[in-house]
């Protein structure tokens, strides 16, 4: 599966506002710091129509080594980050499921099919 990159996110973007590749760089890289900046200072980031970005303290919880049965540890609160999807994204995420589901469920179909006929 193809994933989306920054180049791919500059490479789109210069060629539809018509803007040189470099300065949309800049301007994609300045925007993720700022968001990196924030949420390290403990400031949560809200994009409207897109999602929020919370930052939180993941609590304490007991980890085990499955080489040494018996013996557990500790593992210590970390700060992690917490995406909450906006409205708009939320809605068009759930379109893309509805159509995987029912591609899945061609495609079973389609397999029961060709197994009955053998």
């Amino acid at each position: 599966m193809a994933k989306l990159t920054k180049r791919d996110i500059v490479v789109s973007i210069s060629n539809q506002t018509g803007m040189v590749q470099h300065q949309v760089f800049d301007v994609v890289q300045k925007t993720l710091d700022k968001i990196t900046d924030s949420l390290a200072n403990n400031i949560p980031v809200e994009l409207r129509n897109f999602g929020v970005f919370l930052p939180r303290l993941t609590r304490p919880r007991i980890g085990r080594n499955p080489n040494q049965p018996g013996s557990s540890f500790v593992i210590p609160p970390r700060a992690t980050v917490k995406f909450k999807a906006g409205k708009i994204m939320r809605q068009r995420v759930e379109k893309l499921s509805r159509q995987l589901k029912e591609a899945e469920e061609r495609k079973d179909k389609a397999g029961v099919g060709a197994h009955a006929t053998e």
